[in-house]
């Protein structure tokens, strides 16, 4: 039977399609259950925003708030709770305390264990960091990943070594000066003049090439992104035991 972890992700489209099947391809045998965001149900609408959709940082700790009692009402119920947020150049603690409040403040959460992770700065650094099982052999980029992969550490000053280091806070934007998924979406734009180029889509690509990357390689270049990797390892090892 499979044991349930409540996930607790911040953002959109990508995080809505790909992070649980990300999650339980690598990390059996847990079942995912998304918490947030979840569309309105029976499906969103135009001009309709979705429950929880697009909310990060002090809009997602809120959302916490709000959802969690009503999970821990209902009949089924979980081994852990997992928060997953873009970082997007913030501060990783004061975020981190942030969400850690969030669920602190919830009775009845804090018997459950807990692991508060952060996309660097955005899920898209994780693609970056196994670009050869990702983008690489992708159709709508295998014949060209090399000349995006020049683009992006030359002009878009992305580490593939270290792909959580890029990007600065910018106070004006509240964000990273740059976004990261907005420097690999110009680099599927720099065509050939015989060339159609597929330019990336966030909604499409990013949750299609999350199923492609090996956690493994990740975290030898991603270390926040490798506390979270740990943690799950070894929930998955006691849940097994």
């Amino acid at each position: 039977m499979a044991v349930v972890i409540w996930l607790f992700a911040g953002g959109g489209v990508a995080e809505i399609r790909g992070l649980v099947p990300f999650f339980e391809q690598h990390y059996p045998p847990f079942r995912f259950i998304r918490m947030t965001p979840v569309f309105n149900k029976p499906g969103p609408r135009p001009g309709i925003t979705p429950h929880g959709y697009g909310k990060t940082g002090k809009s997602l700790a809120s959302e916490i708030q709000d959802r969690l009692p009503h999970a821990l009402g209902s009949t089924e119920g979980c081994s852990a709770i997992l928060v997953i947020d873009d970082l997007d150049c913030h501060s990783e603690m004061d975020r981190h305390n942030q969400l850690a409040k969030a669920i602190d403040s919830v009775e009845g959460a804090g018997a459950i264990s807990n692991f508060i992770g952060f996309a660097v700065p955005e899920l898209e650094s994780w693609i970056i960091a196994d670009w050869d099982n990702s983008v690489a052999r992708h159709e709508d980029f295998r014949a060209r990943h090399d000349r995006m992969r020049y683009w992006l550490s030359t002009e878009g000053k992305v580490r593939f070594d270290a792909p959580e280091s890029f990007g600065k806070y910018n106070i004006d934007k509240d964000s990273c000066d740059v976004k990261l998924s907005e420097v690999i979406i110009a680099s599927t734009m720099v065509c050939e003049e015989d060339q159609v180029c597929r330019r990336y889509s966030k909604g499409f690509h990013t949750p299609a090439l999350l199923g492609k990357i090996d956690p493994e390689i990740v975290k030898n270049k991603c270390p926040i992104f490798r506390r979270m990797h740990i943690f799950l390892k070894q929930a998955c090892r006691s849940a097994s035991a």
